[in-house]
């Protein structure tokens, strides 16, 4: 009996611990805000048509990106791809840069396996 007693606190922690770990597992793969999910869904239907389907394949490829890119590089790959398209001493910077172009890469590898597994 004084056994049982002992392990309480003991298993009562390990079951806190275990909780914080799922929670912070489950923060870390949704890290991106809505915002920026609504942002590229609605680029995505703007390229793939507007219908019921490509919501649902827009909302999947988001998925996949968020799962396989954290969202610190994906906002450094949207802000390079943006940048790029600007004329001048400015752009050349974004477009030669060696990390931009290392981020804009995981951002297309991303977005070509949310392409395989969305659509």
């Amino acid at each position: 009996m004084k056994l049982a007693g002992q392990l309480r606190p003991i298993v009562a922690a390990l079951t806190v611990l275990t909780a914080t770990a799922c929670a912070a597992q489950a923060e870390e793969a949704n890290d991106y805000p809505t915002s920026a999910r609504a942002e590229y869904v609605y680029g995505c239907m703007k390229a793939n048509g507007e219908s019921r389907q490509s919501i649902e394949q827009c909302s999947c490829s988001i998925d996949v990106v968020a799962s396989i890119m954290p969202y610190q590089r994906y906002v450094t790959a949207e802000a390079a791809l943006s940048m790029s398209q600007v004329r001048g001493n400015l752009g050349v910077q974004f477009r030669t840069s060696e990390q931009a172009n290392s981020a804009v890469n995981d951002l297309r590898r991303a977005q070509a396996e949310a392409e395989v597994r969305c659509f």
